[in-house]
């Protein structure tokens, strides 16, 4: 696209562009920004990342380019603008991804000096940023902001949190840039998106998403098979980037050549994923490859056609799903997810997390993960969105790892629950404030009037304690919270048994109403047989039902709602033969009849439409 400095060659794309339309193809045009040209790195290499070691990135790999260099930055305008200029008004072009898959920070003097000069506008004193790091603790007080270092391996906590927002100020920055470049000469159709990875947690997700159209992911599985659970739970959390639906750019193409056993994907297993991602609020599924390149590091990822031009066997199962897609577009088209059930996430809370596990064992995305499973083989739709999002609609909203807990979102939260809704807090909330420092008050900190119980002792366990109560038995892992009632009206649903002294007959679930509605805290890490209970038991008090109806086991079903209408989708992920029952005769919209039941093979679909 610029062979030497400022010298543009669009033709050979706009070739493509002009070439898929005939045959009835639209075009996103992707900025390239993430490959900076050799002649760039080799007359400006201040623009090359710098590495934790200190060593500059070379050329040769992709992303090599330094996001928080101002002077990249003008490169990456410039190209941007030019693209804009060239292809902002071409009506077989439908929108823009800006770069790709968003990871690498740079750790160069220029960096740390932007690094300082945001902390400085947003501390204003070193005094007020002192008090709250808690400096004076291992003669870490800062007398000049030129002191303050980039955190690298284990530091002061404060430090580490801020980093980790200034990363994210870095690419909510360096993708505004290109944002402006191309809105200043596009059309306002044409949309602007980039592919993120699930659940990388290197940037604040949902900060990111705020100036694009909507998200978009990259699925891929990398070795073995599809975990329809963790696919479903990554799936809803780029929905809930900015709640709405979204992309899936990039999808595997039955293998990846990246992975430690790059096997291939069963027959049947890549269309069950594109149906998922519908499913789950994907408005489109592309797949990277479309055909080999001849060279470089991807030459034996999977694709859809042969270095040679023909098609692989995987091409027939891709083409199908199409087939299917546009059959039944029509009846997706304006509907999106309607959850009852809400996941709130926090990257403040995952990192401060990250950042002091107290046991290698913890694991926070496993323990969403734990809850996501249990409460969607419920409700059959769960949200997942910011912890600052609006509450009202849901009628039970989980919050499993909310470590960082300051007032706003305390009094967000409180709101919520005084309305009429069901929250529920996990493990280690309400720790820590928005500065990763511990609060005065003990855990869930501005929360415990309303639960009217307080965390004692938190313990990291060696081994697993029993627990027993109104949820049955069962046993609590790797975590546990010696919780105390102090105010009438809590409830203990779960006490440990026999542990290590401290733990023994003590509460570890206590629940309370508060308001018009409920706070439940769940101090420990539940075996899979207790969170199904306990999923049970949150989902009755809040009155969440089924979106559709009993399935059988294997069986995910997803549901889309637009004006008159819903439709869903049935996947069965077993491995044996699955029928599914409706709960009334249905549209199903594959076969083009009419039913009230579906038999699915391993990997089968149904779509099938209630018009109302």
């Amino acid at each position: 696209m610029e062979p030497s400095e400022g010298k543009y060659d669009f033709d050979w794309l706009e070739r493509a562009i002009n070439l898929a339309a005939k045959h009835h193809i639209v075009s996103v045009v992707g900025t390239p920004t993430a490959g900076p040209p050799a002649w760039l790195t080799q007359k400006y290499p201040d623009i090359l990342r710098v590495e934790e070691n200190g060593r500059r990135a070379t050329h040769g790999n992709r992303a090599q380019g330094a996001a928080s260099s101002p002077h990249y930055r003008e490169f990456c305008r410039r190209i941007a603008e030019q693209m804009a200029m060239r292809f902002g008004h071409n009506p077989n072009v439908v929108g823009w991804q800006i770069d790709n898959e968003y990871s690498e920070m740079s750790y160069d003097e220029v960096t740390r000096q932007e690094f300082q000069d945001w902390l400085k506008a947003k501390y204003k004193t070193l005094d007020n940023l002192n008090t709250h790091w808690t400096t004076s603790y291992w003669s870490q007080t800062y007398d000049n902001w030129g002191q303050i270092p980039i955190p690298i391996g284990e530091h002061n906590p404060g430090l580490m949190l801020e980093w980790r927002r200034f990363f994210t100020h870095v690419w909510v920055s360096y993708q505004q840039n290109q944002i402006d470049a191309i809105r200043k000469h596009a059309e306002p159709r044409q949309f602007i998106t980039t592919n993120f990875m699930g659940f990388f947690d290197g940037f604040d997700h949902y900060a990111v998403n705020e100036s694009l159209t909507f998200a978009s992911w990259d699925d891929y599985v990398g070795s073995g098979h599809v975990d329809a659970a963790q696919n479903g739970l990554t799936h809803d959390l780029t929905r809930g980037f900015k709640r709405q639906n979204f992309w899936v750019i990039e999808t595997q193409p039955g293998a990846v050549n990246w992975s430690p056993l790059n096997n291939f994907l069963n027959r049947g297993e890549a269309r069950a994923m594109a149906w998922q991602a519908i499913g789950h609020g994907a408005d489109d599924v592309s797949y990277w490859q479309w055909r080999s390149a001849l060279n470089g590091q991807e030459e034996i990822h999977g694709v859809l056609v042969g270095p040679d031009g023909t098609p692989v066997p995987f091409l027939d199962e891709v083409s199908q799903t199409a087939h299917e897609f546009a059959k039944v577009e029509s009846s997706f088209r304006d509907t999106q997810p309607l959850s009852q059930v809400a996941l709130l996430g926090s990257y403040d809370s995952h990192w401060a997390l990250q950042f002091q596990k107290h046991t290698e064992k913890y694991d926070d995305i496993g323990l969403l993960k734990s809850y996501y499973s249990a409460l969607r083989q419920i409700s059959q739709s769960v949200d997942v969105v910011s912890a600052y999002a609006p509450l009202d609609g849901y009628k039970l909203v989980a919050a499993p790892n909310l470590n960082v807990l300051p007032k706003d979102l305390a009094d967000h939260l409180l709101a919520y629950v005084r309305d009429g809704g069901h929250l529920v807090l996990g493990p280690r909330s309400g720790l820590k404030d928005e500065f990763n420092a511990l609060l005065p008050q003990r855990q869930p900190g501005f929360l415990v009037d309303a639960l009217g119980a307080r965390v004692e002792q938190y313990y990291a366990l060696e081994k697993d304690v029993p627990v027993s109560g109104a949820w049955g038995n069962g046993q609590v892992s790797v975590w546990a919270e010696q919780l105390k009632s102090q105010a009438p009206g809590d409830e203990v649903l779960l006490k440990y048994g026999k542990s290590n002294g401290w733990l023994d007959d003590q509460p570890a679930v206590i629940t309370r109403a508060y308001g018009k509605g409920r706070i439940t805290y769940v101090g420990a890490v539940l075996d899979d047989k207790l969170m199904a209970t306990a999923a049970a038991w949150m989902t009755q008090k809040s009155d969440v039902t089924p979106v559709f109806g009993p399935v059988p086991d294997g069986v995910e079903v997803s549901r889309r709602v637009g004006p008159g209408k819903e439709v869903f989708v049935l996947i069965n992920y077993s491995q044996e033969n699955r029928r599914v029952k409706l709960p009334h005769s249905m549209k199903l919209v594959l076969d083009g009849k009419q039913g009230d039941a579906v038999d699915l093979p391993p990997y089968g679909v149904a779509v099938a439409l209630d018009n109302h």
